[in-house]
């Protein structure tokens, strides 16, 4: 998604899309651009067996959450439709959606509202944003349940009532993880303040999807400005990149063993650098690691990656490193970029069960879609 920060990603937001969160309810405002007659639905085979393909990495919005936030200082980023170049319309769920699904071989998408994280809503708020959220998720997946299933938000400003939205999203709502950002506010989510949070994802079993917002809680304002779209190309990456890596090396993921946690754009730079970041701990003294293992373990039963790489060299890369596993299929849905089911069908070193695992398989286990 191209977020060169999140100051600059609710401006354009507010520029280009204002007008989407009028449509209400789930309508679709780009849906009269689309062509009228409806998308023959592709079906993808590996081999001769038609397999499930299982988005991870797929935005949207909920347009009630306008009515939440007006009238406080939070109402000039409830822009709501686009979120940059490519969104448009379509962040807002509605037939659109499920036409460039069906063109894309896309049986099920697991929805997450990225970009809108509310992190400066105060408690009350934030609570409020969040139950719309959830509750606007549900009945969406609700309506589409062979189609869609969806991660919960939760307010992270505020780690113990993040984690009770998440236990009510899962237990209530039937919401299946949790989508976050890689920091509050510039604070890291290894901080021992985020473990109520940390805890209850452990204690539920439920996958953490994460997606960066262009690294603006480590560069300077506007670093990455300029051609080359770099928030997005460097920004998006990096960010990812310092998430984990403060996850493993703080000792987070030792904390709460049970964590399931994917992070988006292919888990930034560190799956290339792990044997940079497991040297540091054994010959720079001034590490300090506080991790029980290898960098690369985690990257074996904790963290998982999108597939959004875009070269059949990326992939194997990631694969040689991680395994096939440990790699879940992602679009990054209604943003424009190359199309991925081909890049994991045309791959020469995945097997048969190595395509359908990345493709629908391993996320239908961490998800707990039915067959």
């Amino acid at each position: 998604m191209n977020m060169p920060n999140r100051r600059d990603f609710f401006k354009s937001v507010v520029g280009m899309t204002a007008g989407v969160f009028l449509g209400r309810a789930f309508t679709d405002a780009g849906a009269r651009s689309r062509q009228a007659t409806p998308a023959r639905r592709r079906e993808v085979f590996v081999g001769r067996k038609r397999v499930r393909v299982i988005d991870v990495h797929c935005h949207c919005v909920v347009p009630e959450v306008a009515d939440v936030v007006k009238g406080t200082n939070l109402a000039s980023n409830a822009g709501g439709g686009g979120g940059g170049r490519g969104g448009g319309g379509n962040n807002v769920l509605g037939p659109a959606r499920l036409q460039l699904m069906d063109e894309q071989g896309l049986d099920i998408q697991a929805l997450s509202i990225n970009g809108y994280w509310w992190y400066a809503a105060d408690r009350d708020l934030a609570r409020r944003i969040v139950q719309v959220q959830n509750e606007g998720l549900a009945k969406w997946v609700g309506a589409h349940p062979d189609r869609f299933v969806a991660f919960a938000s939760v307010a992270l400003q505020h780690p113990d009532l993040a984690a009770e939205q998440l236990e009510d999203g899962v237990k209530r709502l039937g919401l299946r993880g949790a989508s976050i950002g890689g920091h509050v506010n510039g604070e890291d989510l290894s901080s021992p303040r985020f473990d109520p949070f940390w805890a209850k994802a452990a204690e539920l079993g439920v996958l953490v999807f994460m997606h960066p917002g262009g690294a603006d809680n480590i560069l300077k304002d506007g670093a990455l400005r300029g051609r080359g779209d770099l928030g997005n190309i460097i920004g998006n990456p990096l960010e990812t990149t310092y998430f984990l890596s403060r996850l493993i090396f703080d000792g987070t993921l030792d904390k709460f063993p049970g964590l399931k946690i994917c992070a988006g754009h292919a888990g930034g730079y560190l799956p290339s650098y792990l044997g940079r970041s497991e040297a540091a701990c054994v010959v720079r003294p001034n590490a300090n690691c506080a991790n029980k293992k290898r960098p690369s373990e985690y990257f074996k039963r904790e963290l998982l990656i999108d597939t959004m790489i875009f070269s059949e060299e990326g992939l194997r890369h990631l694969v040689a490193e991680m395994g096939a596993g440990q790699i879940l299929y992602g679009t990054d849905i209604p943003f424009n970029w190359p199309v991925g089911v081909d890049l994991v069908l045309k791959a020469p070193f995945l097997s048969e069960a190595d395509k359908e695992a990345i493709l629908g398989g391993n996320l239908s286990k961490l998800l707990r879609i039915p067959a």
